[in-house]
């Protein structure tokens, strides 16, 4: 597996986890269970579903400043899951390039969203990285 195999992952697992009302920690026991990760890929499945999780509040104030005429609320969940995942890379994981983290959301967003999609979320993703460039 790869980190955008882990990635792909965590989003699916983030996006499932808005539908139900049971605890996370067992939501991930039971996904994991299902859908094995490699030992190399579970660090960073675990640290992106850990950190969005917890930081969700955090990453929806990031991104929603960028939204024009639109409210957070009136997203599609993926791309919620999407920009939350990109938006936590972003600020958290010093690792990542801030290009990796938004072309990665625009594959995941070509392959699981609207067709109108990928064209905001790169838009939105590439002015929050020019921002975080700029104010260091």
């Amino acid at each position: 597996m790869s980190r955008r195999e882990a990635r792909e992952a965590a989003f699916a697992f983030l996006y499932q986890i808005d539908f139900r009302k049971e605890p996370v920690s067992d939501l991930k026991k039971f996904y994991l269970e299902k859908y094995p990760l490699d030992d190399e890929d579970l660090p960073y499945f675990n640290m992106l579903v850990d950190g969005v999780c917890e930081k969700a509040d955090e990453l929806d104030a990031v991104y929603s400043k960028y939204l024009k005429d639109w409210k957070q609320s009136r997203l599609p969940k993926i791309d919620v899951v999407l920009f939350r995942i990109a938006v936590y890379e972003m600020l958290h994981m010093e690792d990542v390039p801030v290009n990796v983290s938004i072309n990665e959301a625009v594959v995941l967003a070509k392959r699981y969203s609207t067709e109108d999609s990928k064209g905001y979320i790169n838009a939105i993703l590439g002015n929050i990285g020019k921002d975080l460039q700029n104010n260091g």
